[in-house]
């Protein structure tokens, strides 16, 4: 059982409804085995705008709101009675929390899901913040100490913010990691998901253009990915059937339908296709060719703190970075205010560009 220290006083930016933020005060216990993260550096995600712009489906805004928004995000130790974790210390915040790691439990005495070892992120007792648990809009946040991962020295503020987002697509690729060695792979998407994933292909999977074909449909997005080979969807002629072993959409909303259904055409049969888009609405698939082709489809959300590791060692290697460094924006939106928090997310909402916006936290 986890025994409670002491109440921690936090300053938290809280979405109250669509559109409207509130700076409220909030008492966190800590625990035996926390520690206390002052968050510095977050990135907005499509999730945080659909939360910010009412685009969630009414129900879930009933349930989920209040609460602060962020899950992407870094900050230092403030408080800890932990050698390996002092006070000062640059860590990645790991937003996924598994249950029985909340209840001081061990995983066997938890869900089936963790019973079985099917994957942290899928626990069925799990706390993922900014989704129904207050996220890294405040001042002050209490981490069990696993869910916090120290940066490297050589990996910089600005590169780390993005580890979050490189986590959910390193756990996607991790499971077919052996079949990855011989495949021909094409990613659907020219977004931030699609990059983040094709980079990761290239510098830790090893996957050299020759295998590597990026689907988009900005022509200024595509430029980006010249360690690929890219096609336009709106313009290029591309034969179809039988290309390609694996594919991954990293499209969602309502491009998804078109890019599955493209992956169906051009995969080979016994294909597999990962599902990395997130859609709030329904989406045609053409299951006739799924069957004739023996095609599989597996979905993949999130990332469990053992993700972090082996992305953030990669982020250690300066052509990595240098990668990363095509989604950073030329400078960092500071937030002092709920006023601050709302411009910046105004402005996000209305201005989707290819460039991550960061927010510089000061308490």
């Amino acid at each position: 059982m986890l025994e409670t220290k002491e109440q921690i006083q936090s300053n938290v930016y809280q979405l109250i409804k669509p559109g409207v933020f509130k700076e409220v005060n909030i008492s966190h216990p800590l625990q035996n085995g926390e520690v206390v993260v002052e968050p510095t550096l977050g990135s907005i995600c499509h999730a945080d705008l659909r939360y910010f712009s009412g685009q969630r489906r009414p129900e879930a805004l009933k349930e989920k709101l209040p609460m602060a928004l962020i899950h992407e995000g870094i900050g230092k130790i403030v408080k800890s009675n932990l050698d390996s974790l002092p006070e000062g210390t640059r860590v990645v915040i790991v937003p996924n929390i598994p249950g029985y790691i909340l209840e001081g439990k061990q995983a066997n005495d938890c869900c089936p899901i963790c019973q079985k070892e099917m994957g942290d992120n899928y626990c069925e007792h799990k706390r993922f913040l900014g989704s129904g648990y207050d996220g890294l809009t405040q001042s002050k946040i209490v981490m069990p100490s696993s869910c916090v991962i120290p940066i490297p020295n050589e990996v910089p503020d600005e590169i780390a913010v993005l580890s979050e987002l490189c986590t959910v697509s390193y756990q996607a690729l991790r499971s077919i990691k052996e079949k990855l060695q011989n495949s021909t792979v094409a990613v659907f998407g020219d977004g931030p998901v699609g990059y983040i994933t094709a980079t990761m292909l290239t510098h830790i999977f090893g996957i050299k253009e020759d295998r590597l074909t990026v689907f988009g449909a900005d022509a200024d997005k595509l430029k980006h990915f010249d360690f690929a080979k890219c096609f336009n969807v709106l313009n290029d002629h591309f034969s179809e059937g039988n290309q390609y072993d694996i594919a991954i959409d990293c499209t969602g909303g309502k491009f998804s339908e078109n890019a599955i259904n493209q992956a169906i055409d051009l995969l080979n049969p016994l294909g597999e296709i990962i599902l990395l888009g997130v859609s709030e609405e329904k989406v045609w698939i053409n299951t006739r060719d799924v069957l004739e082709k023996g095609i599989s489809l597996r979905g993949s959300s999130r990332s469990s703190f053992s993700d972090y590791p082996p992305v953030l060692k990669a982020m250690k290697n300066p052509s990595y970075q240098e990668a990363l460094r095509a989604l950073l924006p030329r400078k960092r939106t500071e937030i002092t205010s709920v006023e601050d928090l709302k411009n910046v997310m105004d402005d996000a909402l209305q201005n989707r560009g290819w460039e991550k916006c960061l927010l510089e936290f000061h308490w």
